[in-house]
């Protein structure tokens, strides 16, 4: 991507080994997901970008090809966590679309004891933006979650929480100016990220 001055790239964890058993907070990349990342990060340029991630493994998989890219180290920050769905655990497909629709469509209310999505957001919002104060010159990848980043992509782009601003699958990314806290793209595969 092109853009004159600093910006930032949110990037999603692409797909995961979905393990009922085991907390979603742990699952790790599948092997199609961690192919993506490589792949990405082998046609990156070398350059100075900080990567900042969730502690969540799957997004901690997504950052580390990419700060070793970029010979830089990963800063975590666990604020940046997906929406804390720990009172339903796994759900299976269609249950969770439902709970998660749910979810986007009422963000003041918590859903089956979810996180509300107000607070996420406010969380997430938060989050990034100590985060880019921190790193005032530099450019910046976040590696995380698509809830989450849908909902930092509503506050970037001044709309309200809605679904249908989501990003379509997992390991998708938009740009965003963090001086002036505007969305710069809206969600696209990370196949298509270079810079």
């Amino acid at each position: 991507m092109t853009h004159a001055g600093r910006f930032a790239i949110y990037l999603t964890h692409p797909e995961v080994n979905i393990d009922p058993t085991s907390p979603v907070p742990d699952w790790c990349l599948s092997p199609s997901g961690a192919e993506r990342v490589a792949s990405l990060a082998a046609k990156l340029r070398q350059t100075p970008v900080q990567v900042i991630s969730s502690a969540e493994r799957k997004a901690l998989e997504t950052a580390w090809p990419l700060a070793a890219r970029f010979g830089t180290p990963i800063t975590v920050r666990p604020g940046m966590h997906e929406n804390d769905r720990a009172a339903t655990g796994y759900l299976p497909g269609p249950e969770f679309e439902a709970t998660a629709d749910a979810f986007f469509v009422n963000p003041h209310q918590s859903i089956r004891g979810w996180e509300r999505a107000i607070d996420a957001q406010s969380r997430i919002a938060d989050e990034v933006r100590r985060a880019v104060n921190s790193h005032l010159d530099d450019q910046i990848i976040f590696c995380g979650h698509g809830g989450v980043g849908t909902l930092l992509y509503c506050d970037l782009a001044g709309k309200p929480i809605d679904r249908t601003l989501d990003q379509s699958g997992g390991g998708n990314w938009f740009a965003f100016d963090p001086d002036n806290w505007t969305a710069l793209s809206h969600w696209a595969p990370m196949e298509t990220l270079s810079f």
